[in-house]
């Protein structure tokens, strides 16, 4: 196995056993990340770890995939915040074995709308909120 994907995994394991520590330990000292839904940049391991706490809300995190090579590696979730779940794409690039910049996408389920009815078929697995 990729020793950067079983970095990743351990990050997500970290994240859903509330173990701040080895959740951010993945992360350089000067890391960013970034949430470009409310154009937001937090700078340093320490800050992101900050901002991460600071949110008091009951968190869950259900890794739906992993991949990735090289430096850079996406991983999609479901990430659950007081029960209301979202689904969350993290890019995160690496350099000498720590992510040094994060890039997480959230969005809100939506239903489909009738005119694809015919043309789609249920992802599985991807379901959240019933």
């Amino acid at each position: 196995m990729d020793l950067l994907r079983s970095i990743v995994e351990k990050h997500w394991l970290a994240s859903e056993s509330g173990d701040s520590d080895l959740e951010h330990a993945m992360y350089a000292e000067d890391a960013i990340l970034d949430y470009p839904q409310s154009s937001e940049r937090f700078r340093g391991r320490a800050t992101i770890d900050a901002q991460r706490s600071a949110h008091r809300a009951e968190r869950h995190f259900a890794v739906l995939r992993i991949v990735g090579s090289g430096d850079i590696w996406v991983s999609e979730c479901i990430i659950t915040y007081d029960g209301k779940p979202t689904f969350s794409v993290s890019v995160m690039e690496f350099a000498d074995g720590l992510v040094v910049h994060e890039t997480q996408y959230f969005a809100d389920p939506f239903e489909a709308p009738p005119a694809r009815a015919g043309f789609a078929e249920d992802m599985p697995g991807r379901a959240i909120g019933s």
